[in-house]
């Protein structure tokens, strides 16, 4: 398995959680009374978590995805279903034509990109004055002593790891660095809140093994050790209550 190579994980990643509602919702509600409502897109859709959030609160457009067992995934959550058109694209090269979106997004997955060239398609695709969003969505460790210990037991097989797709390190300054430098966007806007999802031990494992940077680094080994270690710390649990922290980054187009 590769870094970003997510083929392997497609089956796994309809168990993970949505992002928080609270955080889409004031973002939408800001955006559309700036630029006016209009199409949205979500890129690196995945298998469609974030799109579903999209469409659960109202919204249509278009869902991106290079990856062709994720895309297919995603398609099968959406089939009968009017509200986003699925493609292949990615960051880099959307697809999309020029003006098509009025917001932008891409969930857990903006670290992927060359954010240079991405920049520069979302200002194409963009409306004048439309918005872009990055939107992770990472564990709040911090909030629950059963995650303190899974994460401690992860670290102990992988003491030097260094967390690629978690957005929990992510820094305002970081994000101000690769959204505003082009010139094509401006006025960063941070927003996160938090939430959390029940869960049963068979979901809660699943989210584990659709994890790709863990399990990068932990080799297969140490990756299998590294689930046996958290299936004994929820052993004698019917259910476990994830918390999580939706946190984003939203800058406005200077498209004119």
């Amino acid at each position: 398995m590769k870094h970003g190579d997510f083929t392997e994980l497609a089956k796994y990643y309809g168990n993970r959680p949505g992002y928080s509602k609270v955080v889409l919702t004031c973002l939408k509600n800001h955006i559309f009374n700036v630029v006016g409502e209009g199409k949205v897109a979500d890129v690196g859709a995945g298998t469609g978590k974030l799109t579903e959030n999209l469409a659960e609160i109202g919204l249509c457009g278009f869902a991106v995805e290079p990856n062709a067992a994720m895309r297919q995934e995603g398609q099968k959550v959406f089939r009968g279903r009017g509200e986003f058109v699925w493609s292949e694209g990615s960051a880099e090269a959307t697809g999309l034509t020029d003006n098509c979106a009025n917001w932008v997004l891409m969930g857990s997955s903006f670290h992927w990109t060359d954010s240079k060239k991405a920049m520069e398609e979302f200002y194409r695709i963009l409306v004048p004055g439309g918005f872009f969003t990055a939107i992770w969505n990472p564990r709040d460790i911090e909030s629950s002593e059963i995650h303190k210990r899974i994460e401690e037991a992860v670290y102990s097989q992988v003491p030097g790891m260094k967390r690629v797709s978690s957005g929990k390190m992510i820094s305002i300054e970081e994000m101000r660095e690769k959204l505003l430098y082009s010139g094509y966007f401006k006025d960063i806007l941070s927003l996160e809140a938090p939430h959390s999802e029940i869960m049963t031990k068979e979901r809660y494992m699943n989210t584990w093994k659709s994890v790709n940077d863990i399990q990068v680094q932990a080799g297969e080994d140490g990756f299998r050790r590294i689930l046996g270690k958290i299936e004994d710390i929820i052993r004698d649990m019917d259910e476990i209550e994830v918390p999580y922290r939706s946190r984003s980054w939203t800058v406005q187009s200077c498209k004119k």
